[in-house]
Parts: C-alpha cells; sequence; structure tokens
C-alpha cells in the first residue's frame, strides 16, 4: 500500500476512534436524554430534589443500588425547578401496604405540597386499606378519578408510571395503560374537589405551573428509578 494511501487509512481510523470516544457510538449522558427528555435522578446525583420542610436533601431518603429509597415515614421531597406542561416517567416499587404519591403542579402557599397539588397515586392495592376504594387506589387521582383494578403489580414489584400534563388535560398511565384521563378546572373536576376534602383548600389544583413531589410522610419502603421529565409546548 503507497504512503498516502496509509495516511488516509490513519486519518479514519483515528476520526472512528474519535467518534466513538465522543459519544457517537456510546450511551447518551445520564444528565441529557434524546427527545427532549431529561433525568430528575440519574440513580446516583440528587441535586433535582429538595425537602419540602428544607432547602436541602431530607435525611431519611438515600440512594441504594441505583434507586432513591426511603424505608419509614420522611420528609416529602420536590423538585427544585418548577413545571408547566410536561409528560413524566418513572418506574417505582413499593413495600407490603405501602403509600405514597407523585404530586404535580405544587405550590408553597398551604402547610402541604397535597394541599395544593393533585396526586397519582402509589399504592399496594392489595394490602394497603386505601386499595379498597377504587379513588384512592394505585395510579388514582387521589380522591377525585380512580383507576381500574388490576392493572397494579404486587407489592416489592416494579411498576412503570407515566403522567400527562398538557393545559388543562392529565393523563395517568400505569404498566402501558391509560388508566385516568381528566380535565382541570372543567365543571365535573370542580364538584369532585367540592365533594372531597380538598375543598378545604380553595387553590387546590388551580396552579398551572408548580414543583413535582414524590410523598414521604407514610411508613414504608419505597423505591423509585429511571425519573426523567421532558417539558411539553
Amino acid at each position: 500500500m503507497s504512503s498516502k494511501k496509509l495516511t488516509i487509512l490513519a486519518a479514519a481510523l483515528i476520526a472512528a476512534g474519535w467518534a466513538h470516544n465522543n459519544g457517537a457510538t456510546e450511551r447518551q449522558p445520564l444528565s441529557a436524554a434524546p427527545n427532549g427528555w431529561r433525568l430528575l435522578f440519574d440513580g446516583k446525583t440528587l441535586d433535582a430534589w429538595r425537602g419540602w420542610d428544607s432547602l436541602t436533601f431530607p435525611q431519611g431518603w438515600h440512594v441504594v443500588d441505583g434507586t432513591l429509597a426511603k424505608e419509614g415515614a420522611v420528609d416529602d421531597l420536590i423538585t427544585r425547578e418548577q413545571f408547566g406542561n410536561f409528560e413524566l416517567e418513572l418506574e417505582w416499587k413499593i413495600g407490603k401496604g405501602g403509600n405514597s404519591g407523585i404530586f404535580y403542579r405544587g405550590t408553597r402557599e398551604y402547610d402541604h405540597v397535597y394541599w395544593s397539588a393533585p396526586e397519582y397515586q402509589l399504592l399496594d392495592d392489595a394490602n394497603a386499606p386505601d386499595g379498597r376504594n377504587r379513588l384512592t387506589s394505585a395510579a388514582a387521582a387521589y380522591a377525585l378519578y380512580a383507576a381500574p383494578a388490576g392493572v397494579v403489580k404486587a407489592f416489592d414489584e416494579w411498576n412503570k408510571t407515566r403522567i400527562v400534563v398538557s393545559g388543562a388535560h392529565v393523563e395517568h398511565w400505569l404498566n402501558g395503560q391509560r388508566v385516568v384521563d381528566y380535565e382541570l378546572w372543567s365543571p365535573d373536576w370542580k364538584a369532585k374537589v367540592a365533594a372531597s376534602k380538598f375543598a378545604a383548600y380553595p387553590n387546590y389544583g388551580l396552579a398551572k405551573r408548580g414543583y413535582v413531589g414524590i410523598q414521604g410522610d407514610h411508613p414504608g419502603t419505597l423505591q423509585l428509578r429511571n425519573i426523567r421529565i421532558r417539558e411539553l409546548p
């Protein structure tokens, strides 16, 4: 082979190696994901979160084998950033009889995040008392819109959740099925809120932008992983 051809071949090999080392054939970095997704928890860092009652990350929550975990009643978590229209995805595993939730568009005007923020219920339906009522079962819009039975997995098994919030429209997905679909601020929604305990909080569910939260103040174990979000127009 001529020296010119050898030079061209060497340059091509160097370029290929550079592309590989700079991510052309490697996995996307954990701090960013394709198609507008951003990780809120990458299995290691907790920078996206703070406590409801603390400016820092609260005690009792910790990282275990790449999951965000707790074993007992601890402070609720909220994101440091606020979100308006978004898609949120995560996986969760709850202990026997466990009860938790994901809050969205929460504000700080009340003493607790659930007094302002709608909640996607995380629950062991078979063993937790709230599982006896579809309005408070896994994936329900807590106390307002029921989720069907038989979609959530047993305790200590991984479930996949997806929440879509776009303007007034909200969807709850569980394990690949859309289980709740409702319109914030509609006459139906207002009637349901008025008939619930949330009637005591005039601004419940009214915010168009707010925090994503994870309920920690119930006893029991909870693990979460692959928490990611992408903002919608």
